[in-house]
């Protein structure tokens, strides 16, 4: 069998109409020979009924502190009003369809509530309906624990359960069709003349998910990429042919154009963030204050990002809504701490930087010919990430997406 697991998100699915066309793509694959296998989001997005957003609110008015197992079994019915809603739009169209929730599909947890890791996938009764001619919906962002609990997969869960059934199944593709035509260049927002890219590596689509690009979760790439599943990424609403992310060595042969000389790939941003500056110490003993400070960092629970170590400062970030608790755990540890709010992330990612040089010289000139501040910089052999002010955020991702061409 040639399994294609097919992933569809809520904006795909939110009306009889656009359900019917993403039935059609379904039977369009098994008539092209695949053996299709879905994975559905929870339907629409907050505001919309069914939307997981929604039905969390719904529990939040009686309980803010609600336990993260009533949670999970509560957030988990969104996927399955949607799969049994597209598995009848299927038999209503003369295709056999059958749906089956994650512990159905056999998608084994641990058991860290609202955040789940995918253990191991248990194939065995997708392949036995598959094998009598249906075509199997799966609940996605949903699974179940070693002893029986229902877990959920976190943010971006259905992509992450999509990602785990290619590997199980070892299909041709792994779909994740959105409402975009692909990954972009940049956000077109922001930058009106970014274009779809016809293929990206692995690593690539991993830093622009991590760094705040939201067509698809950084987590289901990597579980894709250690079996080496390539990824479509779609559009529901057009027949393009969408974005393939596979591995690098895939990406430079074949007949596929994608300049392979080029060196940044895309451009994006995060914002919402701060920048945190504390002050260790100015001799060769205070060395040791650097690591103390980021145990308790560590210990109090503060995630920072964007660390730059000196040998008498420390910067990095936090998200806004951590400023007062590093402030409040740093002071009370005796570090004098400056604080810059209203910052913004931006990243520039490419496979093709590695040992190029000039590259964050280009990025610093065209980041500073107009003026703008860089608060810190940093890279890594496919990322450089500069920090700003907010307000000067768009203005840098038009200026590094002017500065490397990627129009064109």
């Amino acid at each position: 069998m040639k399994f294609l697991v097919l992933k569809f998100g809520g904006t795909s699915l939110v009306s009889p109409e656009l359900r019917e066309k993403v039935a059609g793509k379904i039977i369009a694959a098994k008539d092209e020979g695949y053996s299709p296998v879905v994975v559905v989001s929870a339907i629409g997005r907050q505001g919309d009924p069914y939307a997981t957003d929604t039905l969390l609110n719904l529990v939040k008015q009686v309980n803010q502190e609600s336990p993260g197992r009533e949670l999970d079994i509560l957030l988990s019915c969104g996927e399955i009003i949607s799969g049994v809603i597209m598995t009848s739009t299927l038999q209503n169209m003369g295709c056999p369809a059958v749906f089956l929730t994650g512990a159905q599909a056999g998608i084994i947890t641990d058991n860290k509530y609202s955040d789940a890791r995918i253990l191991q996938v248990k194939s065995q009764n997708i392949i036995k309906y598959t094998q009598e001619g249906y075509v199997v919906v799966v609940a996605g962002f949903q699974g179940v624990a070693v002893d029986g609990e229902t877990t959920t997969l976190g943010r971006g869960g259905s992509d992450t359960t999509a990602a785990a059934l290619g590997v199980a199944l070892n299909a041709v593709y792994v779909d994740i069709y959105t409402d975009v035509e692909g990954i972009m260049t940049a956000d077109p927002r922001i930058v009106t003349e970014a274009r779809t890219l016809e293929v990206i590596t692995y690593d690539e689509i991993c830093h622009l998910a991590h760094e705040g690009a939201k067509v698809i979760h950084p987590r289901a790439v990597e579980i894709a990429m250690q079996k080496g599943i390539p990824l479509r990424v779609r559009s529901s609403f057009s027949d393009a042919p969408g974005t393939l992310v596979t591995s690098f060595g895939e990406v430079n042969k074949g007949s596929i154009d994608i300049t392979r000389d080029r060196v940044i790939t895309g451009i994006t941003y995060k914002s919402g963030i701060a920048q945190i500056r504390v002050n260790t110490g100015s001799n060769n003993e205070d060395f040791k204050q650097q690591g103390h400070m980021l145990r308790t960092l560590a210990q109090a629970g503060v995630s920072i990002d964007f660390i730059n170590i000196l040998p008498t400062v420390v910067l990095f970030t936090v998200q806004d809504v951590m400023i007062e608790k590093t402030v409040r755990v740093l002071e009370a540890d005796g570090y004098a701490v400056e604080v810059t709010t209203g910052c913004a992330k931006v990243s520039a990612v490419g496979a093709g930087m590695f040992e190029v040089p000039g590259v964050i010289a280009d990025i610093v000139e065209a980041i500073t010919k107009d003026d703008i501040q860089i608060l810190q910089c940093n890279d890594s052999h496919t990322t450089v990430w500069v920090l700003v002010k907010r307000e000067e955020m768009e203005n840098v991702v038009r200026a590094l997406h002017r500065q490397f061409k990627l129009a064109h």
